[in-house]
């Protein structure tokens, strides 16, 4: 059972699909699945369940966790020798939907710690979980909880979320709006399990209504430029209209309470955070966020 093999079976448990892993790997399908049986048959049980679709079973799961962690303890011990013989400057990863409410605490980390190295990644949340528990990153900022039992996590802040108009739309320059307003409105939004497309979701369901969705995407910066073109309405945080202050789209409020984002910061452990992601978990979480 050696440490490649085990980051191998990692990639195919979580994509569940032979291919995808091994483009992920950068290694021939073949070789990814002797790897796999290798380990079963070391295991002396199946990890996969293989009618149809390939599947993690109960006991694959199971040794996924433990492998998870695993792993992530041998990086962790990794990490805090390269800390120790670099004089402590040490590393922080730090995963994030989006980067873009980070600029400001980002730019002060590094003013203030210009020999901490800071990796960027960015992650939807249904891999973040997965990622603190390997040890793969330290930090997740996410739009919507990471629920897992050890995992902690903080509230840095909560923003307005508008409504994006096209310019010479009806509602342009109108006072906020109610949901029954947008009920036959057209919408371009970002896939299901991303957070725009949850809370339009969740902001319909509580009027018993369903968004009229005409486009779904996975770049949500591409529906500021479809609602630009008229091709329907959309819903952007409060950094998104400060950030682009231009004539492309008009911006109305949403009369609802819950029409917001909150943003929380996640880590696995403290006593796994190395010192570096705890001083950049400090500067996100007293950063002093603009408010609408």
């Amino acid at each position: 059972m050696d440490l490649n093999g085990l980051h191998q079976f990692l990639a195919v448990a979580r994509a569940e699909h032979l291919s995808r892993a091994a483009a992920e790997l950068r290694v021939a399908q073949p070789a990814l699945s002797r790897t796999i049986a290798r380990l079963e048959a070391e295991l002396g049980t199946p990890l996969f369940d293989r009618a149809g679709r390939l599947r993690l079973n109960d006991t694959g799961r199971i040794f996924r966790d433990h492998v998870e962690r695993a792993l992530g303890e041998l990086e962790a011990g990794r990490r805090a020798v390269a800390e120790t013989a670099s004089g402590g400057a040490g590393s922080v990863r730090l995963a994030s939907e989006t980067f873009l409410p980070l600029t400001g605490p980002l730019t002060a980390f590094k003013a203030a710690h210009p020999e901490i190295d800071v990796r960027l990644l960015q992650m939807a949340p249904g891999e973040m979980e997965q990622a603190l528990r390997a040890q793969e990153v330290d930090l997740c900022l996410a739009s919507q909880p990471v629920g897992a039992s050890g995992i902690d996590a903080a509230v840095v802040h909560v923003e307005r979320v508008w409504l994006a108009t096209p310019p010479a739309h009806r509602l342009a320059g109108a006072p906020p709006v109610s949901i029954e307003d947008l009920a036959d409105e057209p919408f371009v939004i970002t896939r299901p399990g991303q957070w725009q497309r949850r809370l339009l979701d969740r902001l319909f369901a509580d009027r018993n209504r369903e968004p009229h969705v005409v486009c779904e995407t996975d770049e949500p910066a591409a529906t500021y430029a479809l609602v630009s073109a008229g091709l329907g309405l959309s819903l952007f945080p409060a950094i998104a209209r400060v950030s682009r202050p231009g004539p492309d789209v008009a911006w109305v409020g949403i009369d609802h309470p819950h029409c917001n984002r909150t943003l929380s910061l996640h880590w696995e452990s403290e006593e796994r955070l190395p010192a570096a992601a705890r001083l950049m978990r400090s500067q996100i979480t007293e950063w002093p966020w603009r408010t609408d």
